[in-house]
């Protein structure tokens, strides 16, 4: 009877392991997260988005304001068109700029909106002409290193 009793708490303990398992993986992946009852789309171009990905957040002021819905690379402009999903809660004016940026060093890509001061508010099919791409970090490293070894140059 005893080994029973263990064998079931043993089994009960998995299983819990399993469900957060299961939740910490949802909250990681973004798909816990309600969607937004309504929702309008507009289009930012960037020249160089990063690690950004279909799902990353959308924020302002450091609040979720929607999400990105598509990404896509346009052949005429050489640029990546990006596909914001985002909340009709919050309107934003036509003059609002988008970057991408990361949270944290390492963190995760995501994209925030700044607005701005127009009283015309952006709509479903609009673009958000102001951006700014990604900062690559292997992009930086290279530049640093270049200016050094022009500088050590220059000494000698």
């Amino acid at each position: 009877m005893e080994r029973t009793t263990i064998d079931l708490w043993f089994g009960a303990f998995v299983l819990a392991g399993f469900a957060a398992l299961l939740v910490l993986a949802l909250k990681v992946g973004n798909l816990g997260q309600e969607r937004a009852t309504s929702i309008y789309r507009v289009e930012a171009r960037f020249d160089n988005i990063g690690g950004l990905k279909v799902r990353a957040p959308v924020r302002s002021s450091g609040v979720l304001v929607g999400r990105v819905a598509e990404i896509s690379f346009d052949n005429e402009r050489f640029q990546a068109s990006v596909i914001l999903a985002l909340d009709s809660r919050y309107g934003f004016p036509k003059d609002t700029s988008a970057s991408i940026l990361t949270s944290g060093l390492l963190g995760e890509s995501y994209i925030g909106l700044d607005a701005g001061g127009d009283e015309k508010k952006l709509a479903d099919g609009d673009r958000i002409s102001l951006t700014q791409s990604a900062v690559v970090l292997e992009r930086l490293i290279g530049q640093f290193l270049f200016s050094q070894g022009q500088e050590n140059g220059a000494k000698k």
